[in-house]
């Protein structure tokens, strides 16, 4: 039954709109990138729950994938999330006026929807320079449940490495 709860779960999150955009320096030999670490000051904007959440599963896909985590990486990886309200887009507009003149007031209706975006950096170990970057959308709920919030890294995730390395 939690397998299958479970499933449910990754499906809605999955149609949940999670966008992801991808940009990379050209000319770049991705098969020399073989081993990876974090930087130790990252900012990650996450809670530490999330943190935790979001690091194993960046690790466990990234690891299927054939990296290894080591302490001397071909690559250096660096993660940032921003949480954010969206603008509202409904609104009601009243409007009072004669002749020549007049005068309009629109009243927003509902709240606006809270979004987030999780940046992945992947820097050259060596020379310290960016050489491919990821960036997710995602409509978010900060009310979800522990296991909802897995799911919904875990998708974020997959969306956001399923193009790396970049095919030629």
């Amino acid at each position: 039954m939690k397998k299958f709860q479970a499933l449910i779960l990754t499906l809605i999150l999955t149609s949940c709109g999670v966008t992801v955009s991808y940009d990379y320096e050209k000319g770049t030999d991705f098969t020399q990138y073989k081993t990876y670490h974090y930087f130790d000051d990252m900012q990650t904007g996450f809670s530490q729950l999330d943190s935790k959440r979001f690091f194993t599963e960046l690790d466990a896909e990234l690891q299927s994938k054939g990296f290894v985590l080591s302490e001397t990486p071909d690559f250096i990886i660096d993660v940032k999330s921003v949480t954010y309200q969206n603008q509202q887009s409904s609104s009601v507009g009243m409007g009072v006026g004669s002749g020549g003149g007049g005068m309009s007031v629109g009243i927003p209706i509902g709240q606006g929807s809270v979004s987030r975006q999780i940046i992945l950096d992947f820097v050259d170990g060596k020379t310290q320079k960016l050489f491919w970057q990821g960036v997710s959308r995602e409509p978010t709920a900060p009310e979800n449940s522990p296991e909802a919030r897995t799911a919904q890294f875990k998708t974020v995730v997959l969306k956001l490495l399923e193009k790396y390395p970049p095919k030629k």
